[in-house]
């Protein structure tokens, strides 16, 4: 079994784009907060980057997602 064969298409979805576009955001607005000393920004954009995980998994089992079936004809 070579791997092409069980490639899902490393991620090229929308629940891929989306949850780390979130996530992204979310180390972005985090790391300039503590750059600025402001806690509770720090730990919201912690809380973010948990979303962005939560909305990729949602995305993902709503049919958004790449699965392997999909990939299998190429």
């Amino acid at each position: 079994m070579s791997f092409e064969s069980v490639d899902p298409g490393e991620g090229h979805s929308i629940a891929a784009w989306t949850a780390v576009t979130i996530m992204l955001l979310a180390i972005t607005i985090g790391t300039v907060a503590f750059f600025l000393v402001i806690p509770w920004l720090v730990w919201a954009s912690a809380g973010l980057l948990v979303v962005g995980l939560l909305v990729g998994w949602i995305l993902s089992k709503v049919g958004y997602g790449v699965t392997i079936s999909s990939h299998q004809g190429r």
